[in-house]
């Protein structure tokens, strides 16, 4: 490995050398927390326009994570000689994180550069490499078995240490998302308060639990102590597609099977925390749907709340099946989904696609944050313009100002001020993004570009 491929803090020698957070200027330490807005004071989508003639563009969805050799020195030294033993038989299965553009993930000048002149401004990071004794990246990896729980647990922690740095190499323009297994509720809630100490604003990444996990559902009350922490922080927690789908294996169907599946899979969160009363009991509770498409909402909320009225009427009457599931509901969960919706979530939509945009309204104006997916082949880059254009074309310039950036900057913490500086030289103009894209670039990859999407049942 090169030089170059690695962050400034690769010189260090012990994860306990780190940086403090003290030391570091983040995003959301250039904006006290009286000057943010909260979760139930949210202003109207449009109030705040764009920065002269352009866009603050902010993903709400792009990955990065350390070259796999370099997580060593995040690593406590008890694991150094298990991690040296470990990466030399490690064969990466990934050929992005093997080609000449891997070091997207890691360089981050390069990384700046590339977002800046593809419009983007700021990001919001999730994980993406493999992090010590994981058998693939994290996001996808299945829970780890109690013998493997250690290890992997200081593996994710690693991340954390490598990404407080990676986003303090570029103040207030990375937000950076960390890591916990859900195994532990109390080493879980200890990774909270000081990742959340160390300045990564992007706030906590929920694992799923798919089917054969061996771990309680999300709906668990064994979870309490991780949503009181991340309510009491002003912690954003987000569940991203990918994490929550059961091993399918490799044949031709099962690939399909888990394309159909996969988004149904993690949209489960939503409805485990909302009929689990975790919002009733933590109302400071923030959770994002990141990269899970946008256009399924509305249809799942009417679906929710129709469950929710008629298990509750149904609590009241005589013995039936039907009272029986919905004996206790009313007092464990409170609010109908669609109110609990409209007060604590948000979805990371990633790249809005034209047929998901008329729904803007039935979701919520100011629940929508866009995403590049960077570096992923599937984003934007290297023509979020184009991308933009695509969706957002004859837009209100308010709404788009919202859904590109406004929404984020509020969820994570991000200074508008600062980045509206930056943005006034690079970010997209208002009449570029306003003309319509009647042909996509011919070597665009994402499937924002796909013709003849429709809206998705969930």
């Amino acid at each position: 490995m090169t030089a170059g491929k690695r962050t400034a803090a690769r010189d260090r020698t012990a994860a306990e050398e780190r940086t403090t957070a003290g030391d570091r200027t983040s995003a959301g330490d250039r904006t006290s927390a009286g000057d943010r807005t909260s979760a139930g004071e949210r202003p109207a989508a449009g109030d705040r326009p764009a920065v002269e003639d352009r866009y603050t563009v902010i993903s709400a969805d792009c990955h990065a994570g350390a070259d796999l050799l370099d997580y060593k020195p995040y690593l406590e030294r008890r694991y150094h000689d298990d991690f040296d033993a470990w990466a030399a038989v490690y064969v990466n299965p990934y050929e992005d994180l093997l080609a000449d553009t891997a070091d997207r993930n890691w360089n981050s000048a390069r990384r700046l550069a590339e977002l800046e002149e593809d419009g983007v401004v700021a990001e919001v990071v999730f994980p993406n490499t493999i992090p010590p004794f994981f058998p693939s990246g994290s996001l996808m990896a299945p829970a780890p078995t109690a013998a493997e729980f250690e290890r992997r647990w200081a593996g994710l922690r690693a991340h954390n240490r490598w990404l407080a740095d990676f986003c303090a190499a570029a103040p207030g323009r990375r937000a950076g998302v960390f890591q916990i297994l859900l195994n532990d509720a109390d080493a879980a809630v200890e990774e909270i308060h000081r990742s959340a100490a160390a300045g990564l604003k992007g706030g906590l990444l929920l694992p799923g639990t798919p089917p054969g996990s061996g771990l309680p559902e999300l709906y668990s009350s064994a979870y309490d102590p991780i949503w009181a922490a991340c309510a009491e922080l002003g912690v954003p927690v987000n569940h991203h597609a990918g994490s929550a789908s059961p091993p399918l294996g490799d044949e031709p169907a099962a690939r399909a099977v888990y394309m159909v599946e996969t988004t149904w899979f993690s949209h489960r969160a939503l409805w485990h925390l909302v009929f689990g009363g975790a919002f009733r009991r933590h109302p400071g509770l923030r959770l994002v749907l990141t990269e899970q498409g946008s256009g399924w909402i509305p249809g799942v909320l009417d679906m929710l709340d129709y469950y929710h009225r008629r298990l509750v009427a149904a609590a009241g009457r005589a013995s039936t099946a039907e009272s029986k599931f919905g004996a206790g509901l009313a007092a464990t969960m409170g609010e109908r989904p669609s109110a609990v919706w409209r007060e604590n979530c948000f979805v990371g939509a990633s790249f809005m696609r034209p047929h998901e945009v008329p729904l803007r309204d039935r979701i919520g104006l100011d629940k929508i944050m866009w995403g590049s997916d960077y570096p992923h082949d599937e984003g934007t880059h290297p023509y979020t313009r184009e991308g933009l254009r695509f969706a957002y074309a004859g837009l209100p310039r308010a709404e788009v100002a919202a859904m590109v950036g406004g929404n984020a900057a509020r969820v994570y913490g991000f200074d508008l001020a600062y980045l509206d500086e930056i943005a006034a030289k690079s970010g997209p103009t208002v009449a570029e993004i306003a003309e319509p894209l009647d042909t996509p670039p011919a070597d665009a990859t994402s499937p924002v570009f796909a013709r003849g999407g429709s809206v998705r049942v969930w």
